[in-house]
């Protein structure tokens, strides 16, 4: 199949999402299929070798100039691509201040509004560049926040568009009123221009199913899968027994909640020793979180238990988690799924995760760790102690949770059920059975 896969950048972190896109795109390469993976606003930030298209359209900075002024709407092409400069743009994602939902209602309001909006003439640029590549089987956007661009690309490329659903309500949620409930409306309206939806997992099927009042025939679910080369177990236990986290440093994240159980398990003195390690995406507008976060284990006399290591390569990121004795990243919200997880298993490291949002449908799967109450960081430390003293429970949970993340949780299968999604909606007819074709819960 010809495949065409848009994908935002995330303004210089590392995004969970962008290195899914990434690794799907390089899984669906190596089973013969031809993949287009266009970035879109800024230049994408991957722990891993890019399988992405060296053209950005929706440049960052011509998107928000033609949000602000009716005069670069109509800026001649030579302006517009040396404002789609790549090191202009991730400069620009460096600086840029305006990342919070709050700030971002009109502009998401025109990007929904696709060819009515204020960046049209960015989704006329797009469209010229896909039909000098003619032959286009199935266009796929990384998220629904994408929709406003699939009823022009669908009327000029005459191709099924499929939607990934991975994250956006919290985002969507965080738009100011009454910006966030037009929002909705508009994508409720606009989900009538895709094909299919593919959900990562059964929980957010379920949730932006009910929420965009989608027909259940329309939302095929397929587990996230990741790219498993490099990730083993450690050849030997830590040095001193580690609890991790890596994710990206946000409140969101349940860092918060982590650092108080922390405190706890540090406090009860069951587990001498112990080390909270953090890792993960930090960005400038996360540098107040992270540095209150830090004064506040100082003042509790646990700096000296902690360490905060930053934006890992991939090596880094396996090496961290190889350090580790047991794994948790307690989101205080509903993720889509979690593919901090999957890496954490696949190097044999058990998890504790909240009783909420895709994690039960994740440990159910994996077998690769336990539940915790959400947001209550007494559980959360209760739990992390039991592994801790229990050496035989956790290298077993470990065991069984790297076999299963081996067996069903690769990109190679996420690819294939991929596939299977676009091919229905190519060939016209419901996909097969399988993970791809499971339900809305």
């Amino acid at each position: 199949m010809k495949i065409v896969h848009l994908t935002p950048g995330a303004g210089g972190m590392f995004c969970g999402a962008c290195m899914r896109d990434n690794a799907l795109a390089g899984a669906l390469r190596r089973l013969g299929h031809e993949v287009s993976l266009v970035p879109l606003y800024t230049p994408l930030t991957l722990d891993e070798p890019a399988e992405i298209e060296e053209r950005i359209f929706f440049g960052g900075v011509n998107v928000y100039l033609q949000q602000k002024s009716a005069l670069f709407r109509h800026t001649p092409q030579w302006l517009d691509n040396s404002l789609d400069n790549q090191q202009l743009l991730r400069a620009a994602a460096r600086l840029a201040v305006k990342t919070k939902p709050a700030e971002l209602g009109e502009l998401t309001l025109s990007m929904l509004k696709g060819e009515e909006g204020h960046q049209a003439k960015e989704l006329e640029k797009l469209i010229a560049w896909l039909t000098a590549r003619p032959g286009v089987d199935v266009l796929c956007l990384s998220n629904i926040l994408l929709a406003g661009l699939a009823r022009r690309l669908r009327a000029a490329l005459s191709a099924p568009i499929v939607c990934t659903l991975q994250g956006e309500d919290f985002f969507l949620d965080g738009l100011p009123s009454p910006q966030r409930e037009q929002a909705w409306e508009l994508l409720t309206q606009r989900a009538a221009d895709m094909s299919a939806f593919i959900a990562v997992s059964r929980y957010y099927a379920g949730v932006m199913g009910a929420r965009l009042r989608l027909p259940a025939e329309k939302v095929r679910v397929v587990h996230n899968g990741i790219d498993l080369s490099g990730y083993e177990p450690a050849p030997q236990k830590p040095a001193a027994p580690a609890v991790g986290y890596l994710a990206r440093l946000a409140p969101e994240k349940g860092l918060s909640t982590l650092s108080a159980a922390f405190k706890i398990l540090h406090e009860r003195g069951k587990v001498p020793g112990v080390r909270l390690r953090i890792a993960g995406s930090l960005t400038p507008g996360d540098k107040p979180f992270v540095e209150q976060l830090s004064a506040g284990l100082a003042q509790d006399g646990l700096a000296q238990h902690v360490d905060i290591v930053p934006n890992l390569d991939r090596q880094q990121k396996i090496g961290f988690l190889q350090s580790l004795s047991v794994f948790s990243v307690p989101a205080v919200y509903g993720e889509s799924f979690g593919l901090y997880v999957l890496e954490a298993l696949a190097c044999g490291v058990p998890v504790v995760q909240p009783r909420h949002g895709p994690f039960p449908e994740i440990l159910e799967a994996t077998g690769g760790g336990i539940l915790c109450a959400p947001g209550d960081p007494a559980d959360l430390a209760a739990k992390l102690e039991e592994l801790l003293l229990d050496e035989n429970r956790r290298s077993a949970l470990g065991r069984a949770g790297r076999e299963k993340v081996l067996a069903d949780f690769s990109i190679e299968r996420a690819a294939r059920d991929t596939v299977n999604v676009f091919q229905s909606c190519t060939a016209g007819v419901p996909p097969a059975s399988g993970s791809a074709g499971v339900p809305p819960a």
